[in-house]
């Protein structure tokens, strides 16, 4: 008879345990509930954010999907191409609105989202609008998510006044071109009478020896006219090289840079032992090679080693090395002479540089020569720089690929 209470109490303590538990779940299940209402706040927010500004932007804005079909477009598209409403594009395939010309520009970009699965790609092609005209446009698309496929946020932007821009600027350049070199080569020609006739002159001064010598201001004018023939040719020739530097001409073959070397260190043997400077080459034991043209690749170690002779004081030398850097090839020019102040290596490569120097015997220079130097180098793939101390000497370093 004593059990009764005992099992009364047990069995109200299960009942007030299964009410508590049903309390957590009820409390779980709100809290769940309250949560996944705040995250479709959230989300319809951010739903509203995104239409806000796909559909306000001044830019086109629209959605691809991988076959290219046309699945949202906001009004700045229906505008560029010259329609009423969303409804007249959406649904359409964009190379519906592409020129016959490009169709190509928009089978890449397909290839490089969805085959090559590259997160984002833009390109410029030519759109053509509902009356028939056409347009100049730069597309940038975005790969992303959504509700299972993948689809391509596309931003659209009509460039049509910076292409016209562009060719009118390539117009004037190809005009302001072709005139330079019309009147470059046109000049060679007095140029050169000029120095036929200053050579005849110096000779019939010299064939009249027997006569007494010929006034000094005479020859000195002579070798002033031939000097200033010799400084105009060579302003001619770099500004002639300048205009045929084009790096889809530029045929490059595989060289032996030791052998290539050699060679055009040889060239510069008389002129450094007129200057009185030495000159020295360090190759590698093992061959190195690399793809030049070589013909025009030779005018940029010419200008090095000229320079360097003519900034070397006898008694000095210039040394051309070889060297094999991890997995590229480089040439050195170094020498031991005065040196490039700090203040002019930012523009020493730059056109018609304005800081260009006479050479030590007073060598002319047209400010040409490193800016064709490195734009030869740079057609090779390759690049140039210097390191230069007053007094202590240049060294120029060019690495190729």
């Amino acid at each position: 008879m004593s059990q009764a209470p005992d099992s009364s109490a047990a069995a109200l303590q299960a009942e007030n345990d299964a009410l508590r538990e049903q309390v957590r779940s009820l409390s779980k299940s709100q809290h769940a509930s309250t949560e996944q209402q705040t995250q479709d706040e959230a989300y319809a927010q951010s739903q509203a954010r995104f239409r806000t500004v796909f559909e306000n932007s001044p830019l086109g804005q629209k959605i691809i999907t991988p076959d290219l079909t046309i699945r949202q477009v906001n009004q700045a598209v229906v505008d560029m191409l010259g329609y009423t409403r969303p409804e007249d594009i959406i649904g359409r395939k964009i190379m519906e609105f592409t020129h016959s010309d490009h169709r190509a520009d928009w089978q890449e970009l397909q290839k490089r989202l969805w085959e090559h699965r590259l997160p984002h790609f833009a390109l410029e092609t030519c759109l053509v609008r509902a009356d028939g005209s056409s347009f100049w446009c730069q597309v940038t698309s975005v790969l992303f998510p959504d509700e299972g496929a993948e689809l391509g946020y596309t931003i659209l932007e009509d460039i049509s006044e910076r292409k016209k821009l562009e060719a009118n600027l390539r117009r004037l350049y190809d005009a302001q071109e072709t005139i330079l070199q019309l009147a470059t080569h046109d000049l060679k020609g007095p140029i050169a009478h000029i120095e036929l006739l200053t050579d005849l002159l110096r000779r019939e001064v010299d064939s009249r020896s027997g006569e007494g010598p010929p006034p000094p201001e005479m020859v000195n004018y002579l070798a002033l006219i031939q000097s200033a023939c010799g400084q105009a040719n060579s302003l001619l020739e770099d500004v002639l090289y300048v205009g045929d530097l084009d790096a889809d001409a530029l045929q490059k073959s595989p060289t032996d840079l030791n052998a290539y070397a050699t060679a055009r260190l040889e060239v510069h043997t008389l002129a450094a032992q007129s200057a009185g400077v030495k000159l020295k080459l360090k190759l590698p034991a093992k061959a190195v090679y690399a793809r030049l043209h070589r013909q025009k690749f030779s005018r940029v170690l010419d200008n090095l080693l000229s320079n360097a002779i003519k900034f070397t004081p006898a008694g000095g030398a210039v040394t051309l090395r070889v060297v094999q850097h991890a997995d590229r090839a480089r040439f050195v020019v170094q020498d031991t002479g005065i040196g490039i102040p700090g203040k002019l290596h930012a523009s020493l490569f730059d056109k018609f540089n304005p800081t260009r120097r006479a050479g030590l015997q007073g060598e002319k220079t047209t400010g040409l020569g490193l800016f064709i130097a490195r734009q030869i180098v740079e057609l090779h793939g390759g690049h140039i720089w210097l390191e230069s101390r007053e007094q202590k000497g240049t060294s120029f370093f060019i690495e190729l690929a």
